[in-house]
């Protein structure tokens, strides 16, 4: 898994209308990546759900959230337009982020494990968070790094 000091990978994935996004595009600014199991899980849901309530935050620091899962391009866009998420969701459906991230997996290595990596303006890890069950910490987590760096 990354860990402070690595470097952002390069890679590139879908957003939800099926346009390629390459992560480079957000170096000049904080970045936290979020990689998270399945769409319309309870626990998921409320991790989207909270950093769409803290995105204000996240904003005031000048930085961008991106959710990324395994899950369609379709099915990431019914997500964002239903719970009104002011960010990205990307698909990573042949798991190359999962990969080059190091996400652990769950549940019998099924399903990609809960990990945020916050990055600063230069693409550089400045903090890791994991943790499977608990989606309102990874928000906490993420915040503090960021008002820290």
């Amino acid at each position: 898994m990354l860990s402070k000091g690595d470097q952002l990978p390069e890679i590139t994935l879908e957003d939800p209308n099926g346009e390629p996004v390459a992560l480079s595009s957000f170096k000049g600014k904080p970045l936290v990546v979020y990689f998270y199991p399945k769409d319309n899980t309870s626990v998921c849901m409320a991790q989207a759900c909270g950093f769409r309530d803290n995105y204000e935050d996240f904003q005031a620091v000048g930085a961008e959230v991106v959710g990324i899962s395994s899950d369609s391009a379709s099915s990431h866009k019914k997500v964002t337009s239903k719970k009104k998420l002011p960010f990205l969701l990307l698909t990573d459906q042949k798991k190359k982020a999962i990969k080059a991230f190091g996400v652990p997996s769950t549940l019998f290595g099924l399903v990609s494990g809960r990990v945020t990596f916050v990055f600063d303006s230069e693409g550089k890890v400045i903090h890791t968070f994991r943790a499977d069950f608990s989606a309102d910490s990874h928000i906490k987590q993420a915040l503090k790094a960021l008002k820290k760096a």
